[in-house]
């Protein structure tokens, strides 16, 4: 066991002690809250727990950590069966996790034990093959010796007992050979010659060669030793055979002398070893075989002896004609194998086993043991200098391996702990499980708020249907009695009705909105629009009290943002409603100023650092300032998430919107208040002004659904200035793809009729001048600023650029008549190379404060806005009339259509009816689900369905839905009779409701409706969803 290894155990255990610690400690906290306080450590009725809103925090809804609470700690059946399967999992499982330690670390140690066992293995096998080449290298330098005193001198200076005397001597630096011998080469033709010589007959070999160890007899039994005569005569071999040469040995160690006169060349594998030595020029090992004599395992080294030097690159024929001889040592490879081990001395006995690989299928034994190891090994290559042969030695360790007793230890110890950490849970458990009955009580009444808040929901919808229901008959039929003849005080009557049910649809539907973001189920929509066409109606929805007021209104947006963006354009315009109509209420001179930019364009702009004064803006009265109400916003933070959103997508848009006002200013007192719902700033501002006091509630929950904040900056007696940011999807992010894209809803501004021309705006305040030029421009207008009348006339006199029209703001004009008749008649004098006069045009806050005079030119009211700087333009310079695009629309789209209106409601039926009558459309109506089902049973001639929801017996999604079933029967039937130029049954239905809470787009679809329109009708929403589905004739 290593130091590192009960280093980390003991780490274990300390950190699994901590653990256990702590738990100990949390029980007696436990004890002694329960024991000592009233409330107990889970809380009492008053109060929350204080580890529920912990929990809490987590889970983000209290209501949904109680009911967790319940559900997997405190009821009975849980306690009982629940954490009783729990406890024996977690013991399970960590039963299974210790294992998998053991497991693990016992590998550890195994793979360590093979790693020993390969270091070892491995420096045997070295060792073995460094000895070898010794061995190897003194053999061919003898070979080099014999090259030189006995080929190279005549006569010879070394003869058999010279040799024997040298090797005898020299036989210390061979000690793994047990004998050398030399072999001379003799031609058939020299044979005669070479006995007379020597005084013998050359001699065969096969009876004294011993049989060689080969692939087909390893056994067992064969590696035990034979009977070898270890004395015979030589004399007793026969002649060898005639043959082109021989190779008979001359010259041997005295332990091998009983080979002197054996050709080498007569036996098989001597042969082919000598054979090869004098074509390679490399020591060659045989096969082993058992040695005479010891009857031991060994083998022969031969090297060739050349006649004089060879090049490196000589060839196979070279060699062998430069051939002398062989030279040759017996190695006895177990002594070798044996010497080494009595070497290397080690505290764990290793099994060595050298074999003979070059028939990889049948290894040949060398050198082994019998004794058995500890079941697996390690093989190390041997390299004897013969490529041709291949050698391998098995290692492996006696001894068997000990326990690993580290790993035992460790697992048992995780174990133990585990099981205490379990018993400690199951008890704090059990403790918990004392306070179940006070836990049930409080899921319990929040069950009844929750029913209350679900009864609280549905009596508003209810209310809402109801009311809004009748409140649709007499919105219809007030629309109804404004096209019939009436005089101007009826008609007044009559505005004044509408007035009023406009204003009772509008409070009904904030209260529905508080109780929608309540409930969390208030949800946006995401479809494209125009967000100038946006501002637009909302500068027309307030330009009436703007101008009774003699406030001046504007609005301008940036050129950075995009035509189109899509998002849901009523909670947006639901926003600016809400801002714009509260500075409304609370101005009474001065200016109401509506911005709009992107967030980065506002940031990096140098303006923001800059100082205002009562000059930079609208109207010349003091503003608060704007930047102070964005004071906080993430999205002017580095570290913002919507501060960087701009840059890192160029897909989402982030504006950021303001409403500045010069009114009354909101008190520093109720400041703090001014988003709660239902709070106003006092009893007065309620009786004065009116509302609910919940439109900036429910506009701060928009902006936040939008991804946005709001905050704002007030001043008293001077005014305030509320800002927004929103998220938006650009809806056209390739220009060229916004230029061919329609929107059904928005008209287009631009009219074709002012392409070309350029108009003069004449205005001393760079902010105002700045809005008109934004608006003018709109209409593909090319504008000209200059700052009073006689920079104006010069402008026009100057000849460069042809001014079609001037645009001159009212306080300059009734600042002098005269310079204004002077202005006049000038620029009518003024050479334009036959083009006619500029067109003057007064920009006025209000009808009333315009005073009349000689010259009157035309009058164009503010606020400003691309509809209505049209039509004025228009009708002055005599290019176009104004329409109404949307009723002419409904005019084309209407006519000859016949549409089935289904409705419960007497009253409401003859409403819609009336609605759609006016456009020209052929009305039949319908009293329930079931006749509209009878009259849309395929064939029918109807065009389109209006389709109220709430109808007793039948509601309109289910009769919908059966609609869909026989349209989808009759087109299977056409399909099947192959009627191919036949068109698809699919007739578009329409939701009408007065339940706003349930008539969502999402939900119509699902139920296979098309779309749907709220009681009463307006022209826009019913062209908006009736162009889908009809052409213009």
């Amino acid at each position: 066991m290593s130091l590192v290894h009960v280093v980390g155990f003991g780490l274990k255990v300390g950190h699994l002690v901590l653990v256990l610690c702590c738990w100990i400690v949390s029980i007696i906290y436990l004890n002694w809250l329960t024991k000592d306080a009233k409330v107990g450590f889970l809380g009492g009725s008053d109060s929350k727990m204080w580890w529920l809103k912990w929990l809490e925090k987590i889970l983000g809804n209290s209501g949904l950590s109680h009911q967790y609470y319940y559900q997997y700690i405190g009821s009975n059946k849980v306690r009982k069966a629940l954490w009783k399967k729990l406890l024996l999992i977690w013991v399970i499982g960590w039963c299974i996790v210790c294992l998998w330690i053991f497991c693990c670390m016992s590998l550890q140690v195994i793979e360590k034990r093979k790693e020993t066992l390969t270091s070892m293995c491995d420096e045997r096998a070295r060792m073995l093959q460094d000895q070898f080449n010794v061995s190897m290298n003194h053999i061919q330098a003898m070979s080099i010796l014999i090259s030189t005193f006995h080929h190279a001198k005549d006569p010879s200076a070394i003869d058999q007992k010279t040799f024997a005397r040298y090797t005898e001597r020299t036989a210390f630096e061979r000690p793994l050979t047990s004998g050398v011998a030399y072999a001379v080469r003799v031609l058939h033709s020299e044979r005669e010659q070479f006995e007379k010589q020597q005084g013998w007959t050359i001699k065969r070999m096969d009876n004294l060669e011993p049989n060689p160890v080969h692939k087909d007899e390893y056994a067992p039994e064969s590696l035990e030793p034979s009977p070898i005569k270890e004395e015979y005569a030589p004399e007793s071999l026969e002649p060898s055979p005639i043959k082109e040469e021989y190779a008979p040995v001359i010259f041997a160690q005295d332990t091998i002398s009983h080979v002197i006169s054996v050709d080498v060349l007569s036996g098989k594998e001597d042969r082919e070893n000598v054979l090869r030595a004098r074509e390679s020029g490399k020591g060659v090992l045989t096969a082993p075989f058992r040695l005479l004599k010891t009857n031991r395992l060994g083998v022969i080294l031969t090297f060739a002896v050349y006649k004089r030097e060879l090049p490196p690159n000589a060839t196979p024929n070279e060699r062998i004609q430069a051939t002398n001889g062989y030279l040759g040592g017996v190695f006895d490879i177990e002594s070798l194998v044996e010497k080494l081990l009595q070497q290397l001395a080690s505290k764990q006995t290793v099994i060595v086993s050298v074999y003979d690989t070059t028939n990889h299928t049948h290894p040949i034994p060398m050198y082994g043991s019998n004794v058995s190891g500890d079941g697996f090994y390690h093989v190390s290559a041997l390299s004897f200098g013969d490529p041709f042969r291949k050698h391998e030695m098995h290692c492996r360790f006696k001894q068997t391996p000990p326990w690993p007793w580290l790993a035992i230890t460790t697992s048992i110890g995780i174990l133990v702990i585990a099981l205490l950490v379990g018993y400690i849970f199951h008890a704090t458990v059990n403790r918990i499980a004392k306070v179940e009955d006070d836990y049930h009580q409080m899921t319990e009444l929040k069950k009844r708020a929750e029913a209350a808040d679900v009864a609280k929901s549905q009596f508003l919808a209810t209310v809402s249907h109801e009311i809004r229901t009748p409140m649709n008959g007499v919105l219809g039929m007030m629309n109804m009695l404004m096209d019939t003849d009436l005089d101007v005080t009826q008609q007044e009557y009559v505005r004044t009705a509408q007035g009023s049910g406009k204003v009772l649809v509008s409070i009904i539907n904030e209260v529905l909105d508080q109780a929608k973001i309540a409930s969390g189920k208030l949800e946006l929509e995401a479809v494209l629009f125009d967000i100038r066409a946006i501002f637009d109606d909302v500068m027309s929805l307030f330009s009436e009290k703007s101008q009774a007021k003699g406030i001046e209104l504007a609005v301008y947006v940036s050129d950075r943002v995009p035509e189109k963006l899509i998002g849901d354009p009523g909670r947006f315009r639901q926003i600016l409603t809400n801002l714009v109509g509260n500075s409304i209420k609370f101005t009474d001179k001065g200016h109401i100023f509506i911005t709009i930019h992107l967030v980065e364009e506002v940031v990096h702009s140098i303006e923001v650092d800059k100082e205002l004064t009562s000059k930079d803006t609208l109207s010349g009265f003091a503003v608060a300032d704007s930047r102070r109400s964005w004071e906080g916003f993430e999205a002017f933070s580095q570290e913002g998430p919507l501060g960087s959103l701009s840059s890192t997508s160029s897909d989402l848009i982030n504006l950021i919107v303001s409403v500045e006002d010069t009114g009354e200013g909101i008190p520093l007192e109720a400041q703090s208040l001014i988003f709660t719902p239902f709070m106003q700033v006092g009893p007065s501002i309620s009786r004065k002004h009116g509302g609910t006091g919940i439109g900036l509630s429910i506009s701060k929950c928009l902006v936040e659904l939008m991804n946005g904040e709001i905050g704002f900056v007030s001043e008293p007696k001077i005014g305030s200035t509320f800002t927004f940011t929103a998220v938006f999807t650009n809806g056209c992010p390739n220009s060229s793809e916004c230029k061919t894209q329609q929107i059904n809803n928005q008209p287009h501004t631009v009219s074709s009729e002012f392409q070309g021309m350029v108009a003069l705006v004449i205005d001393p305040r760079p902010v105002r001048a700045k809005v008109s030029r934004y608006h003018v421009q709109r209409l593909g207008i090319h504008v000209e600023l200059v700052s009073d009348l006689y920079q104006g006339l010069s402008t026009i006199g100057n000849g460069n650029v042809v001014i079609n029209m001037v645009l001159i703001e009212q306080e300059i004009w009734d600042r002098d008549s005269a310079i204004s008749t002077d202005f006049v008649n000038s620029a009518s004098k003024v050479d334009r190379r036959g083009a006619p006069p500029p067109k003057l045009f007064i920009l006025a806050n209000s009808s009333s404060s315009i005073t009349s005079g000689v010259h009157n030119p035309t009058v164009i009211i503010k606020p400003l806005r691309a509809s209505m700087l049209a039509a004025s333009l228009q009708r002055a310079m005599g290019v176009g009339n104004k329409r109404n695009v949307q009723a002419l629309s409904l005019h084309h789209l209407l006519p000859g259509r016949k549409i089935l209106i289904v409705d419960d409601n007497s009253v409401n039926r003859t409403v819609a009816a009336g609605a759609l009558k006016k456009y020209g459309a052929s009305v039949v109506c319908a009293s329930s689900g079931k006749d509209a089902i009878s009259l849309l049973k395929p064939p029918h001639q109807f065009d389109a369905c209006f389709m109220d929801i709430q109808m007793p017996e039948m509601d309109g999604f289910e009769a919908t839905m059966r609609i869909r079933e026989m349209e989808r029967g009759m087109n299977r039937e056409m399909s099947a009779e192959a009627f191919e130029n036949s068109s698809k049954w699919h007739i578009p239905i329409l939701a009408m409701t007065a339940d706003v809470m349930q008539a969502t787009h999402e939900v119509c679809l699902n139920r296979g409706m098309d779309g749907y329109v709220s009681k009463p009708f307006e022209a826009e929403q019913l062209y908006r969803e009736v162009s889908r589905f009809f052409q213009s004739s």
